[in-house]
C-alpha cells in the first residue's frame, strides 16, 4: 500500500501523461514553402478538450518573439521562420512516435485547407535522424496541405521547453506569440475558430 502522500499524486501523474507525449516516450508533420529537455513551461490554463483531444491552452508567453530558426525537408530544401512573417503562423511540433501527434495531424491538414491564404500551418518533426520515416509518414497519409519539415537538433522543442508533444504555437503576422496549445487538439473542431478569431481578423 502506497503512503498517503504518494496516493494523492497518482491522479496528477495520470493527468500529465494524458496531456501528450513526453520527450522520453515513443508517436507522429506540415505546410509547403518554396524551396530555397528544457525546463517546463508555466502551468497552462485548462482547456475544454474532450476525449483524446485534451490539450491545454497556455498564454504565459504571449508577445514573445518568434525564434529565428531554419528547418530542412527530406529533399534538402530549407525554410527559415523569419521568412514567414507577414501572415499569422501556426507551428506544430510533433514526432512519428507520438500517438496524440498522429491523431491530430489530419485535423491540422484540414485547418490548413480551410484557412488557406489567411494562416500558414507549419508542422516540424522532432524525430532525430529519421528523415525517411517522416517523408514516408506524409506519403502514406496523403496530407495535401502540410509538408514534412525536419528539426533534427530539436532546437524548436528546446526553445519552447514544454517537454510535451504535440505542442502548437500561434504567432501573429508580426511574429509575436499569441498562445500555445500543449497536447493534442482537434484543429478542425468548432473551438479552433474561436481560438484563431482575433489573430485572423
Amino acid at each position: 500500500m502506497l503512503p498517503r502522500p504518494l496516493v494523492s499524486l497518482v491522479p496528477l501523474v495520470a493527468a500529465v501523461l494524458l496531456a501528450g507525449c513526453d520527450r522520453q516516450t515513443p508517436a507522429e508533420p506540415q505546410p509547403q514553402q518554396q524551396s530555397g529537455a528544457a525546463a517546463p513551461a508555466p502551468a497552462p490554463a485548462p482547456a475544454q478538450g474532450e476525449g483524446p483531444f485534451n490539450g491545454t491552452l497556455d498564454i504565459a508567453n504571449r508577445g514573445a518573439v518568434m525564434p529565428d530558426l531554419t528547418f530542412t525537408d527530406p529533399a534538402g530544401g530549407q525554410l527559415r521562420l523569419a521568412d514567414l512573417k507577414g501572415k499569422p503562423l501556426l507551428i506544430n511540433l510533433w514526432a512519428t512516435w507520438c500517438g496524440p501527434c498522429v491523431l491530430e495531424m489530419p485535423t491540422l491538414d484540414a485547418l490548413a485547407a480551410a484557412q488557406d491564404g489567411k494562416l500558414t500551418v507549419l508542422t516540424v518533426s522532432q524525430d532525430l535522424d529519421k528523415a525517411a520515416a517522416v517523408g514516408a509518414f506524409f506519403k502514406d497519409r496523403k496530407l495535401a496541405r502540410l509538408a514534412p519539415w525536419l528539426d533534427p537538433e530539436n532546437a524548436l522543442s528546446q526553445h519552447y521547453g514544454t517537454g510535451v508533444l504535440p505542442t502548437t504555437v500561434l504567432y501573429d503576422a508580426q511574429g509575436r506569440e499569441v498562445w500555445r496549445m500543449i497536447g493534442s487538439h482537434d484543429w478542425s473542431g468548432p473551438r479552433t475558430a474561436a481560438l484563431l478569431a482575433d489573430t485572423l481578423r
